[in-house]
């Protein structure tokens, strides 16, 4: 913990900004074989509890993740160069898309994208591959994420993932206990006072925005607290927020629905967070003053999301120092693993694949994974270009 500098951080976290493709899910795949494989940055059983940590809480569940292994290699100035490294290349792209200089509607940016779903069902199923190796050993955690994995994949949203948790704790109480073996539990190094002043900046923000709008409905107070609002209000990731944006700028005449649309769409087509659409639906909200509204909209959504981790990460580090905690993050683990697995059928892989050309290339960038024979940058290169051929 705290190894490294903030630079190194920051240098990593680009990298995934600008090949993460895939969405929240395929990103946990990313950082899997980067932080945990890779970089050795943390072991995958801290990373499976701040993966499970990241899914109970609102806000963006990758964003989260990354700005809690930045803050474990390098402090707060980790943690934010995780943030913005990761966010980065998707604002700059989004926000050059709301200033008319990039779009994602010809055939081949199209082909070029199902390429890039190709390697995301690689890379996950590379990761719970990895994953279920090393968390379940035993019958009660291999069952515990069949079960999981089943539920999440019948039941489907962000309430069932939190069932597919609580039940996994249960199970590691219940079966855990005779095979407890040392958990690398995920201590951040945040203090409790650190904590209390993140929930205090969070709840003052929550109260204090939407008063400060009622000074110009239709200014820069009044953006803030849409997208504020909407990162702390929302469980489940981008996806999910988009709902509660729609609701709150199109009716009202920030946005037009034609352009929230496009917007949303080329959001799916590049690298990073799904959040930095609000980078996008800033700039076209307030075009008089495109970049300033950007920023702000950028920072707003993310702001509570991030403020929310690290007082839960402050509160999970003391809580899994306990035995009876040890064990039900046993079974957390495993849970998190057959989420994982649930999430690589639908939607990784029902979004992705089209024929048994698909699976071919997709199997093929996973076993590159696994036997390192090409590496990661290569196998990305190579499946994008079978995947956009195919298409």
């Amino acid at each position: 913990m705290r190894h490294g500098t903030a630079a190194e951080v920051f240098g990593t976290s680009l990298r995934l900004g600008l090949t993460s493709f895939g969405g929240p899910v395929a990103h946990l795949g990313y950082f899997e074989r980067i932080y945990v494989r890779e970089r050795q940055w943390i072991s995958v059983d801290a990373y499976t509890q701040l993966v499970a940590l990241c899914q109970l809480l609102p806000g963006p569940a990758s964003s989260q993740l990354g700005f809690l292994i930045g803050w474990r290699r390098a402090g707060w100035r980790g943690a934010l160069a995780a943030w913005l490294g990761f966010t980065a290349p998707s604002a700059v792209l989004m926000y050059a898309a709301a200033m008319g200089a990039v779009s994602a509607d010809s055939a081949t940016a199209l082909a070029v994208l199902h390429g890039l779903k190709l390697v995301a069902v690689a890379v996950v199923a590379q990761a719970v591959w990895s994953m279920a190796r090393r968390l379940c050993t035993t019958r009660a955690m291999i069952a515990i994420a069949l079960l999981g994995g089943t539920l999440q994949l019948v039941a489907g949203g962000t309430l069932t993932q939190m069932l597919v948790l609580l039940l996994g704790a249960i199970g590691g109480v219940i079966w855990g206990r005779s095979a407890l073996s040392p958990v690398d539990v995920p201590l951040m190094g945040i203090n409790v006072r650190t904590a209390v002043i993140a929930l205090g900046v969070f709840a003052l923000l929550l109260v204090s925005l939407p008063l400060l709008a009622l000074q110009s409905p239709h200014g820069l107070w009044a953006l803030a607290d849409v997208f504020y609002r909407a990162g702390a209000l929302v469980f489940g990731g981008g996806h999910v927020v988009l709902p509660l944006l729609s609701d709150a700028l199109v009716p009202p005449h920030w946005i037009s629905a034609d352009r929230f649309v496009a917007g949303y769409g080329l959001a799916q087509a590049v690298p990073g967070p799904m959040f930095s659409l609000s980078a996008y639906l800033g700039a076209a909200s307030l075009p008089q003053m495109p970049m300033t509204a950007a920023a702000i909209a950028l920072l707003a959504i993310f702001l509570p999301g991030l403020l929310i981790a690290v007082a839960g990460a402050s509160m999970w580090s003391q809580l899994s120092r306990h035995s009876g905690m040890r064990s039900a993050l046993l079974g957390i683990n495993a849970a998190v693993v057959g989420i994982l697995a649930a999430a690589l059928v639908d939607p990784v892989w029902v979004t992705a694949i089209r024929s048994v050309a698909d699976i071919g290339i997709a199997a093929l960038g996973a076993a590159l994974l696994a036997h390192g024979r090409l590496p990661p940058l290569g196998v990305l290169v190579l499946c994008t270009v079978l995947g956009a051929t195919a298409a």
